[in-house]
């Protein structure tokens, strides 16, 4: 026999709703990690520096979601394991995917997302890669010759 716990796992706030993990039903979500996903990406900001270093050529009265919820909202799905955009129609409609978005409406759909990758250029590329080497150099305090 199993030995579940009935201890609550706290994970902050969004807004005034409390974010907890427990054992008593209620919205459910087969994806719990994406808590902890979050919590990494707040304390590092990764979905936040490429969103900053993403061009966004979309009408600002036109914009629903914000540049970084859809890099974050990608970012977490891929942490998940999916891979495919097509896995977002369901995703987008997660309770628990929203509020590690940071959000309690619907995330953008797949045509969305894939728009944001599509419409990538090489500088953008270059732009991310750049991000991706600054995050793995801030996470090494002591910088090796060979990479500083």
């Amino acid at each position: 026999m199993p030995n579940c716990t009935g201890q609550q796992m706290l994970f902050g706030r969004i807004g005034r709703c409390e974010i907890e993990a427990n054992f008593e039903g209620g919205a459910l979500s087969s994806d719990g990690g994406l808590m902890l996903v979050r919590q990494v990406d707040r304390r590092i900001g990764l979905s936040k520096a490429m969103a900053k270093a993403l061009h966004d050529p979309r009408n600002p009265e036109r914009i629903t979601h914000d540049l970084r919820d859809l890099v974050a909202q990608r970012l977490y799905g891929l942490c998940c394991g999916y891979e495919d955009l097509n896995d977002h129609w369901q995703l987008r409609r997660d309770p628990l995917m929203q509020t590690a978005v940071g959000t309690s409406t619907e995330l953008a759909s797949s045509p969305t997302l894939s728009r944001l990758e599509t419409r990538a250029t090489r500088s953008d590329v270059v732009a991310l890669n750049r991000v991706l080497v600054e995050q793995f150099i801030a996470c090494h305090r002591e910088c090796d010759q060979r990479i500083c």
